[in-house]
């Protein structure tokens, strides 16, 4: 595909839709960017949208369920499409680390977002978008697409209504495996920093990031607030040499609700798609999120609870009428921040090794896998306990964040 900077793209796809649509760019095309060229492409042929730009510094990856639509320009710099262009909507679906910088150039450009998770990196990076927002009256939709799902809102209703009784406990495992490929896809893969600047590319931050969400908007709707961490222990692991975790325990104690436990691993034995587990003083609640499949007290066995609100959908809706509420808004994924601005604190993860570590094929799908790593997994959300707190002969020392300063007495009140 022969593309110049700038230029338009005319596979003979049919016309798209009436000019007067909000017209959307995707910054990032190709990779995971073609994911959201499939949720675009039926967008732009009934109308809903208009497909302007596709910006990337590689040239376009043919997608066959997306064609590019006729008229589309395509930019290898988003500040150069953001000034020709102007979209309505930008897509930014960008290294982690190149976040914060993209999305401060499309709002001042006059455009709202949907931003990929990591949305950033840090509170501080959070509080800066915050602030850019707020300055230019956009908004910002993060890809927490999970959020959209029927089957957590099922599960959060009953827990607001007392279904469970009381919450004592949020927990998600997850055992995912990823080959030595997935580590060489790109330079910032498995990279704790690049350039000078956070990376965070571990299985709590990036792969299995929507199971930390889904737990914290459960403990939203316990609290009917988001979730105020007062403290965060976490064990950190991996079986290669990279910069960040592949096997994670996380305990999330916040200032007010149950506390939430992470257990999950890319080098698990067996597949667990991931599960969020919902403990109360009345039942138990599971919900295997990247299925939709929800157990409830009382239920014979889990049931799926089909559709997904999209959040492309969604934030289009919302322009149109601001009382339609944005599904996943900057502000809700604040907590997640939280937690990502506490792995930056933490050291490196430790390396596994030896006779724990199983290699299972070859070449760039070679896998490794820790033995016995699912049982324990399963046990830290069962039971709320990190490894080291239950006895596991390879767990370290949980690293914590510093426990919160006392509230200062209060002045002694006297009468005269």
């Amino acid at each position: 595909m022969n593309v110049r900077k700038g230029t338009l793209l005319t596979p003979g796809v049919e016309e798209g839709p009436p000019i007067n649509t909000a017209r959307v760019a995707l910054i990032g095309a190709n990779g995971h960017g073609r994911w959201h060229r499939r949720v675009i492409g039926p967008l732009h042929v009934a109308g809903r949208l208009r497909l302007v730009a596709l910006v990337d510094p590689r040239p376009i990856e043919e997608e066959p369920a997306a064609p590019v639509p006729a008229g589309t320009r395509v930019f290898t710099d988003h500040r150069t499409m953001l000034a020709e262009v102007a979209p309505d909507v930008v897509v930014i679906c960008t290294p982690p680390h190149t976040h914060l910088s993209i999305a401060r150039d499309a709002v001042a450009a006059g455009a709202d977002l949907l931003l990929e998770k990591p949305p950033v990196l840090s509170s501080t990076e959070h509080e800066e978008l915050a602030d850019a927002l707020a300055s230019t009256g956009r908004v910002a939709q993060v890809g927490f697409q999970a959020l959209g799902s029927a089957a957590l809102t099922a599960l959060t209703d009953a827990v607001s209504a007392g279904r469970l009784g009381t919450v004592t406990g949020i927990a998600t495992v997850a055992a995912w495996q990823r080959p030595d490929a997935y580590y060489a896809r790109a330079p910032w893969a498995g990279r704790r920093h690049l350039d000078g600047r956070p990376v965070l590319d571990g299985a709590l931050a990036n792969p299995l990031a929507h199971a930390v969400m889904q737990c914290l908007a459960v403990a939203e709707a316990v609290t009917g607030h988001p979730v105020d961490p007062a403290r965060i222990e976490v064990e950190r692991y991996r079986v290669r040499p990279i910069e960040v975790d592949d096997t994670a325990v996380l305990r999330l104690r916040p200032a007010v609700g149950p506390p939430i436990v992470a257990a999950v691993t890319l080098a698990g034995e067996d597949f667990v798609a991931g599960e969020v587990i919902v403990t109360g003083s009345a039942g138990r609640a599971v919900l295997e999120y990247p299925t939709d499949r929800l157990s409830l007290p009382g239920d014979p066995g889990p049931r799926e609870v089909p559709g997904r609100r999209g959040l492309l959908e969604n934030l289009l809706a919302h322009r149109a009428d601001h009382r339609v509420a944005l599904i996943a808004p900057l502000a809700r994924t604040a907590p997640f921040t939280a937690v990502l601005t506490a792995l930056q604190a933490a050291p490196e993860p430790t390396l596994l090794g030896g006779g724990l570590v199983d290699a299972v094929g070859e070449g760039a799908q070679r896998v490794l896998r820790i033995r016995g790593v699912n049982e324990v997994l399963r046990r830290a959300a069962e039971h709320g306990e990190l490894p080291s707190e239950s006895g596991v002969a390879w767990a370290v020392a949980p690293w914590q964040t510093p426990a919160p300063d006392p509230p200062a007495p209060a002045e002694r009140m006297t009468s005269e």
